[in-house]
């Protein structure tokens, strides 16, 4: 038999105990409003059904929030956070229906390679960090990738798009330069420079914070620079110029690297123009063409082979998207 008790009011100097018992004693279907000792804890617990989950009473109801083409929950040195994942190109809402702090990875979309024995497309810029939201709605922006430059030694890579949360932009990564002695295009991280004859194009820029600046072209190589990486610049070397290397992170629960430069189109036989760690396409030469940056990390795409490449193409390749990451502790 069940009493129920109202409206009721308990006078005295001794104490209330609450049911007790482990971890494992928990009941088997909780509801809300249930609360319990864990011996285990050694602390009071309530049951939160929203996320279906015990919670100790000495801390704050964690943050709720719907949206992301992904939603999942992880575990992490025995703490539970749920992870939302924008990895489709355009605008969408985070939508928050109890605030609090959730920490955020945005990554703009990678530059384009340049034609030609171009330089690599330099990464999307990258931004981490916590921030604290309220009930509301957050506008979310995830950048697509440049485009390689696909019509003439004169034009460049196009730029990545920038990627947003909540205010917070990062930039897209830089076009790299074409076969005309073309700089790099700045950027999240700078594309690298074009080569042409025995000399060679300046790479771009990178924004502070959130990347690095792209290789100028080797002069004499017959090659183009690397693009500029989230961790590092491209590098500059005759016999493949590198992109620079992306960032780790592991806000996913998987280590992952985002924003690794292009790396640069190479004329000489047995060059190699290697992407960087994070999404980085390699550039193209006389036997391959250039690679595309990787979806959703932010690389810049490979420099486009030479002349004398694969079937007559010498297009750059395009920059990989950008993504936007948010989680926060949800037991």
């Amino acid at each position: 038999m069940t009493s129920q008790f109202k409206n009721t009011e308990i006078i005295d100097t001794g104490f209330l105990q609450l049911p007790r018992g482990t971890t494992n004693q928990r009941p088997s279907s909780p509801e809300a409003g249930q609360i319990r000792f864990n011996t285990d804890l050694g602390k009071p617990e309530w049951y939160e059904p929203q996320y279906g989950a015990w919670l100790t009473t000495d801390r704050q109801p964690p943050v709720f929030a719907s949206g992301g083409d992904t939603v999942e929950d992880i575990d992490v040195d025995g703490v539970t956070y749920r992870v939302h994942s924008f990895t489709t190109v355009g605008s969408s809402t985070f939508t928050v229906t109890r605030g609090g702090e959730v920490e955020y990875l945005v990554v703009a979309g990678g530059g384009g390679g340049g034609y030609d024995t171009g330089g690599g497309g330099g990464a999307g810029g990258v931004l981490t960090g916590f921030t604290s939201v309220s009930n509301s709605n957050y506008s979310i922006e995830v950048g697509a990738g440049g485009a390689g430059s696909a019509s003439s030694s004169s034009e460049r890579g196009d730029n990545g798009n920038n990627s947003f949360f909540s205010g917070r932009g990062a930039i897209g990564g830089g076009g790299g330069g074409s076969n005309a002695n073309q700089p790099g295009i700045s950027g999240g991280s700078g594309g690298g420079g074009g080569s042409f004859s025995q000399v060679g194009g300046a790479g771009g820029n990178g924004v502070a914070g959130q990347g690095n600046v792209g290789a100028e072209s080797p002069n004499g190589s017959g090659g183009g620079g690397g693009g500029g990486g989230a961790g590092s610049q491209g590098t500059p070397i005759a016999a493949g110029s590198f992109g620079g290397q992306g960032l780790p992170s592991l806000i996913t629960g998987m280590l992952t690297f985002y924003a690794g430069g292009g790396g640069g189109g190479q004329a000489n036989l047995g060059a190699f123009g290697r992407g960087g760690k994070g999404g980085g396409g390699d550039g193209g030469t006389a036997s391959r063409n250039a690679d595309n940056g990787v979806s959703n990390t932010g690389g810049g795409g490979g420099g486009g082979p030479p002349t004398n490449g694969p079937n007559g193409i010498r297009n750059g390749g395009n920059g990989g998207s950008g993504i936007v990451v948010i989680r926060y502790p949800i037991s």
